[in-house]
C-alpha cells in the first residue's frame, strides 16, 4: 500500500461551487485532496489538477460505490485523515404544495442528504481512527436549522443530517471529531438563476450579502484544524438567520 506523506482529504460533490473551494482550500493549507463527483469527471479532473491531488468518480447515494470511494482513496494514497461530506441535492418545492412533495422525492433526497454521508463516515471510521485524530465535516444548511430552505424534504433532511453530526460526534470521539457547517444563500453555480432571493439577502442579512464558497470553505478549514471542537453545526449566513 503506498504511504502518502501529506494528509489526505476527501471532498465529496467537489467538481464546483462550494465544494471545489473546499477541495482549494484544503490543497492550500498542504493536504492531498480526492476530488469527486458524480458526472462532470472533465471539471472535476480540472480542480484535482489545479490543487495538485487526484480525482474519483463516484454517485455517493449508491452504497457500492460509495464504499468503494473510500477503498480507492486508500488504495491510492494509504491513508485518510479528513472526510468532507458535501454531496447533497434537492428540490425546489413551494413549502405550501405539499402533494408535489412526493414519497420519492422524499426518498431521494434522504438517500444522498443523510444515508449517503452515513455510509461514508463508516466506511471511512477505521482509516479516520488511524489518523488519530481523524475529521468529519459536514456541509448542511441553514434550512436545517431555521424553517425555510428550497423545500419541506431538503429542509427535513438537512435537519436529520445536523442531528446525525452530532450523534456520531458523541459514537466517534475522541479518535474522530465530527462537525457540519450550515450555509445559508451562497453564490454557486446551483444558485445562480435565484436573483430575487440574493437580493432580498441582501437587503435583509446583517451583512448585506449573499455568501461565497470561499465564506464556507474557510469555515470548514477551521474545524479542521479546531482539534477540540466536535458536534457542532456552525451557521455560516451572514446573520440572516438571526432576523428571519
Amino acid at each position: 500500500m503506498p504511504s502518502e506523506t501529506r494528509p489526505v482529504a476527501l471532498v465529496t460533490g467537489s467538481s464546483s461551487g462550494i465544494g471545489a473551494e473546499i477541495a482549494r482550500r484544503l490543497g492550500a493549507d498542504g493536504y492531498a485532496v480526492v476530488v469527486n463527483s458524480r458526472s462532470s469527471v472533465a471539471t472535476g479532473e480540472a480542480v484535482a489538477a489545479e490543487v495538485g491531488g487526484s480525482y474519483l468518480q463516484a454517485d455517493v447515494a449508491d452504497e457500492k460505490q460509495a464504499r468503494a470511494l473510500v477503498d480507492q482513496v486508500l488504495a491510492r494514497h494509504g491513508r485518510l485523515d479528513v472526510l468532507v461530506n458535501n454531496a447533497g441535492t434537492t428540490e425546489v418545492i413551494a413549502h405550501h404544495d405539499l402533494a408535489a412533495a412526493t414519497p420519492e422525492i422524499w426518498r431521494r433526497l434522504y438517500d444522498v442528504n443523510v444515508v449517503a454521508p452515513f455510509v461514508l463516515v463508516t466506511a471511512a471510521e477505521a482509516a479516520l481512527r488511524a489518523a488519530a485524530p481523524g475529521c468529519v465535516v459536514n456541509v448542511s444548511s441553514l434550512a436545517g436549522v431555521r424553517p425555510t430552505g428550497s423545500s419541506i424534504p431538503y429542509a427535513s433532511s438537512k435537519a436529520a443530517f445536523n442531528h446525525q453530526t452530532r450523534l456520531l460526534a458523541k459514537a466517534l470521539g475522541p479518535d474522530i471529531r465530527v462537525n457540519a457547517v450550515a450555509p445559508g444563500l451562497i453564490e454557486t453555480p446551483w444558485t445562480a438563476g435565484w436573483s430575487d432571493l440574493h437580493a432580498l439577502v441582501g437587503a435583509g442579512a446583517p451583512l448585506r450579502r449573499s455568501g461565497t464558497p470561499a465564506d464556507v470553505a474557510e469555515v470548514v478549514m477551521g474545524l479542521v484544524r479546531s482539534t477540540y471542537v466536535t458536534g457542532q453545526v456552525v451557521v455560516v449566513d451572514g446573520g440572516l438567520g438571526q432576523v428571519t
